[in-house]
């Protein structure tokens, strides 16, 4: 096969990394942006030359002006899009939120509208199906201390 039409069927994926962060309580922290009318877990696309773990980092950065040391993976989800083409989307555990870090919390005042912790119980009705489809297997993971792939949010069978 000649090199450039290998090349054209190597996957390019969108690629994002976003962070689960827990109170107390063991609720989840969700942003609600205001572009979109669903909530979202923080973080944002990774950009080219950029590991998913430090655009975790940046991402939670640039959304809530708070730098917590972000831990392990939790999963990794395949997740293609009609509109937008594959996509490989990474989750880490942001562990319990500091009492410092609450009160340092600064919304990107051009991108969310609130930042607000929420039950897992509810996280069907807050997040669009794949995105609680991916945070509820990412709960589970970090419950279990296993980091899980997902295709579509789903544990594969293989």
């Amino acid at each position: 096969m000649p090199e450039n039409e290998h090349e054209q069927r190597m996957a390019r994926p969108r690629m994002a990394a976003g962070a689960l962060f827990f109170n107390a309580q063991g609720d989840v922290l969700l942003v609600q942006p205001s572009y979109k009318p669903k909530w979202e877990i923080p973080g944002g696309y990774i950009e080219i030359g950029e590991s998913p773990l430090a655009a975790c980092g940046r991402e939670v950065q640039e959304e809530l002006g708070i730098s917590p040391a972000i831990g392990a993976l939790l999963v990794v989800d395949w997740a293609p899009n009609e509109a937008e083409g594959d996509k490989v989307l990474y989750v880490f555990d942001g562990g319990e939120l500091s009492p410092d870090d609450l009160a340092a919390i600064k919304l990107a005042p051009d991108e969310l509208l609130a930042a607000e912790f929420h039950p897992a119980e509810k996280i069907d009705q807050l997040l669009i199906p794949r995105l609680a489809r991916r945070v509820k297997r990412a709960i589970t993971a970090r419950s279990e201390a296993h980091p899980l792939y997902l295709e579509h949010g789903e544990p594969t069978t293989r």
